[in-house]
């Protein structure tokens, strides 16, 4: 069989085949057997098994392959091209691989997120899934020659090898998760259509990243714990190596405060989850906000900048802010709002997916629940016209600050034919909770969706 023919096996209408190696199998009668749930397997529908079996090493053992070899069905076909090389005028061509499991809301530039089922099976998401926001194409920096400038008014300035940065600065760790400003996007599109990515509640992820404090750095170059001059607001802007067509970086900035707190732990971060960072994800070095909006974690880091002014970078200053719902493009003036730092309060339910018809019994909820600008949350599920708080699957660490999310589960029991919904709440520290209703926080960019999360679903037999 050619790839091609295997791809057009992806529902149990059309039976589910998939490949691993050379081999072509057709798994439909095991979908319902397979113990992570019928979902996870046909995530690999009508692809290969290998990328999702990397994930997941308990599949790599020798019962495991006995069981898949009796649902073969065949080999590739020797004569399957690979797939062709890219266009090198393209300058998306040297992009790298990309996990097929992640739900893809653009090509170019890549934009994708994590099926809502594999979100949460784990606290720290695997590098091969976590969401990737990328606004240009990915830079191919060769980590020898790269170089990071750190500089500020009065000439002081620094130039940085990447084996500088990992030698001279102690090694600095901080779980973190990222979320992106248009996270659950698609929902607030059906209030009223917004222009942006159609994220679903994938546009969130967390890792353990390592590096060297920014801090650290800029204490090195010269600057000390207050800003250059008392007068104004000072921020430090960063750059990127990713650029577009005219040459121009990706950019932003935060305030100097905030870099250079011991408490917020920025990072320049060389490390995801004990490994190198991947390309997609800022390799060598990128910048690492806890508890701040992803798109000021700038990726593939070029330069570090002390200013008395926020980055003239137009992702600075002409996206990335809100607005009432009453401002519409032909009234936006993007100068007049501030720049998004800390995120509001949010959480979502991963498991069961919405539309899921499930079995009768016990049935497990899971989802997510993060807090911008580090504070701990608490999590509530209404359902039957109750309230219920929910458990959470990892011990919390007792500290102020907690850049992560928290992971919870509940456990409800349900008899045959039902059909209603769960809706989740997020409190945090300091009691601001989610709101019931969205209607009222439209915005053109539709940022900021943080309303409560509701999924329905039926039971079966």
């Amino acid at each position: 069989y050619t790839r091609a023919e295997v791809a057009r096996h992806r529902t149990p209408g059309d039976r589910v085949w998939v490949t691993h190696g050379t081999d072509v199998f057709d798994v439909t009668d095991f979908v319902e057997l397979h113990p992570g749930g019928p979902d996870k397997l046909l995530l690999a529908a009508g692809g290969a098994l290998e990328p999702f079996w990397a994930l997941y090493a308990v599949h790599n053992q020798p019962h495991v392959l006995e069981l898949l070899r009796e649902y073969k069905v065949g080999e590739l076909s020797p004569e399957d091209a690979s797939p062709a090389p890219g266009d090198t005028r393209d300058p998306f061509a040297g992009d790298p691989p990309r996990h097929p499991a992640l739900r893809v809301n653009s090509l170019k530039p890549f934009n994708a997120e994590p099926p809502p089922e594999l979100l949460t099976q784990s606290f720290l998401t695997p590098n091969e899934l976590f969401f990737t926001r990328n606004h240009l194409p990915v830079p191919s920096v060769e980590p020898g020659s790269y170089r990071l400038r750190v500089e500020g008014p009065g000439g002081r300035s620094l130039s940085l090898s990447l084996a500088e940065l990992r030698g001279r600065f102690p090694k600095h760790e901080v779980t973190a998760t990222l979320q992106c400003a248009g996270n659950r996007r698609s929902e607030m599109s059906r209030v009223r259509p917004v222009k942006g990515l159609a994220w679903d509640i994938g546009a969130i992820s967390t890792a353990r990243w390592g590096g060297a404090r920014l801090r650290d750095v800029l204490l090195h170059a010269g600057f000390g714990d207050k800003p250059p001059s008392a007068e104004g607001e000072w921020h430090v802007c960063f750059e990127g190596l990713d650029v577009d067509a005219s040459g121009t970086p990706y950019g932003a900035s935060i305030p100097f405060e905030r870099a250079v707190s011991a408490d917020a732990e920025v990072l320049l971060a060389y490390e995801m989850n004990g490994r190198e960072l991947p390309r997609d994800h800022g390799f060598p070095v990128r910048v690492v906000v806890p508890g701040v909006v992803g798109a000021r974690s700038v990726k593939w880091l070029r330069s570090v900048a002390v200013s008395a002014a926020e980055s003239p970078s137009h992702w600075q200053q002409n996206d990335y802010k809100g607005f009432c719902p009453s401002v519409d493009w032909d009234s936006v003036d993007f100068r007049a709002a501030p720049a998004i730092q800390e995120l509001p309060v949010q959480s979502a339910i991963t498991e069961p997916r919405a539309g899921a018809a499930v079995p009768a019994g016990e049935l497990t909820v899971k989802g997510y629940a993060w807090s911008g600008g580090g504070r701990e949350v608490d999590v509530s599920l209404f359902f039957f016209w109750t309230w219920r708080a929910a458990f959470f699957f990892f011990e919390r660490p007792q500290r102020f600050f907690f850049f992560a999310w928290t992971l919870w589960v509940f456990f409800f029991s349900v008899a045959a034919g039902a059909f209603f919904f769960f809706v989740c709440k997020a409190v945090f520290f300091f009691f601001n909770v989610q709101p019931d209703i969205f209607f009222f926080f439209w915005n053109l960019r539709g940022f900021f969706f943080f309303a409560w999360h509701r999924v329905f679903f039926f039971f079966t037999r």
